[in-house]
């Protein structure tokens, strides 16, 4: 067959290959197209990918995109356009329009609406909002980097990756300290996500990216304007930070942090030498071996300056694990002794206290705000919030919840008999009775010492 048959028939099975995939279902199309990104930069460390915007106006992931930001917060951005306004408008329609714009470059993404989410501690935390349309976007610009990225990270890393959780660096600790790796940093990076230097950035995402159009699409997100109390702020003069809430902002992070990650845990490092280890979920973070010296300390706030990052000194801590407890992510790590006197000691992990005070706040406020609602409503209302942190601490094989379970049913069993004793609530058939009990029976309550998330139909 001469060369030309050849190409030709090379083109056709090209062609075919192209218009079977077109037919696939879009989830299917999109795991394709992440699979063969990621690869291709697994087999290739030092491949830099320069075609990549080309997939940023492609119709199947637009609806992808759609998908996740429909099903994620629907809280409007700052032109106050919701996920009905969209559909009313016509979603096929909205998403060709920003494919358009996307294609011929023309997109701009719009300021970034700022509100302030009260802190456990009493202070607020800065929290940013894209509009929809950039949300879009941008969960668009994540399924493509996503993968290339996640060739690159570290084992040590868990927090914003497929596939990973805080059960898995929860366990990668306990298996750090079964294997006498007792001594632990606890380090908290202060205000990280505002900290980010966008120069030194753009400079790590182009280690891997060539691509100047989407180089150049990140950077326009970077530094879009916040609106704050109707004030924008911020914008072209903006040198750092990536707005918390913004649907790429979790992978940029990874991506700078991944730096730090691939200094600790390089062959010969001081780190390696002395047996540190280290378990990083997004910018949490502990270092752990049998001994961590101080050169280890000093080192690791180098690198950390060097970065343009800070450690906030009163959250951060040195401590022996056998002797004091610590937390990490929302848990309490214990070397507690055997209750029933068999004389040994083990690792136990729970709830802290912080996490349950801050459900038991929740709980009170509901019932507070909601005082004339039928026993079934409260009953899923209640639910809601329990299920959702029953589901998280409860890790099987990891942590241990039974205490945390039984102060929760006491405080849910006193509180609902003092919330059906009130003078308002004489109508029901609560009033004065057992209303846990009842709840729980009658209503689907959840009893947290019951709870189990194996065989809850979620």
């Amino acid at each position: 067959m001469s060369t030309h048959h050849k190409k030709v028939g090379a083109t056709g099975q090209g062609q075919l290959f192209k218009q079977r995939a077109s037919q696939l279902p879009d989830a299917q199309r999109e795991q394709i197209l992440r699979e063969k990104l990621y690869q291709k930069a697994k087999q290739q460390p030092d491949f830099r990918f320069y075609i990549l915007y080309d997939k940023m106006f492609l119709p199947y992931l637009l609806r992808q995109a759609w998908k996740r930001v429909k099903a994620g917060g629907k809280t409007p951005g700052i032109d106050n356009v919701r996920v009905e306004a969209i559909e009313q408008y016509g979603v096929d329609r909205y998403l060709e329009q920003l494919g358009e714009e996307l294609r011929t470059r023309t997109y701009r993404p719009q300021a970034v609406k700022r509100v302030m989410i009260p802190k456990a501690n009493g202070g607020q935390r800065p929290l940013g909002i894209p509009t929809l349309r950039d949300r879009i976007a941008q969960n668009v610009a994540v399924m493509i980097l996503e993968p290339i990225f996640e060739a690159d990270f570290e084992e040590s890393s868990y927090g914003f990756r497929p596939g990973r959780s805080a059960k898995d660096a929860m366990a990668a600790i306990k298996a750090n300290l079964k294997a006498g790796k007792t001594q632990v940093y606890d380090a908290d990076l202060s205000r990280y996500f505002d900290s980010i230097p966008h120069d030194r950035l753009m400079k790590t995402l182009n280690q891997r990216i060539t691509d100047p159009r989407m180089l150049k699409l990140i950077h326009l997100w970077l530094k879009a304007p916040v609106v704050e109390d109707g004030v924008y702020k911020g914008g072209k003069k903006h040198k750092k930070g990536t707005p918390q809430g913004g649907v790429i902002s979790p992978l940029l992070a990874n991506i700078y942090l991944h730096l730090l990650d691939r200094i600790v845990n390089k062959p010969q490092s001081l780190f390696v030498r002395y047996g540190v280890r280290m378990v990083r979920y997004a910018d949490d973070f502990v270092l752990m071996a049998p001994n961590i010296p101080l050169v280890i300390l000093h080192r690791l706030k180098r690198i950390l300056t060097r970065m343009g990052l800070t450690l906030n000194e009163q959250k951060t801590h040195l401590v022996d694990a056998t002797k004091q407890p610590f937390d990490f992510l929302g848990l309490t790590v214990r070397y507690d002794r055997d209750l029933k006197g068999r004389g040994f000691r083990y690792w136990n992990l729970m709830a802290s206290k912080k996490s349950e005070k801050k459900l038991i706040g929740k709980t009170r406020t509901y019932l507070s705000t909601h005082g004339h609602l039928s026993p079934p409503l409260i009953a899923e209302g209640l639910n809601q919030m329990l299920r959702g942190w029953l589901n998280y601490f409860d890790m099987e094989g990891v942590s241990y919840l039974a205490m945390n379970k039984r102060r929760l049913r006491y405080y849910l069993s006193g509180r609902l008999h003092r919330y059906y004793g009130r003078k308002s609530q004489r109508k029901s058939r609560l009033y004065r009775q057992n209303a846990f009990e009842v709840l729980v029976s009658q209503h689907g309550l959840i009893d947290p010492t019951q709870y189990s998330k194996r065989v809850v139909k979620l």
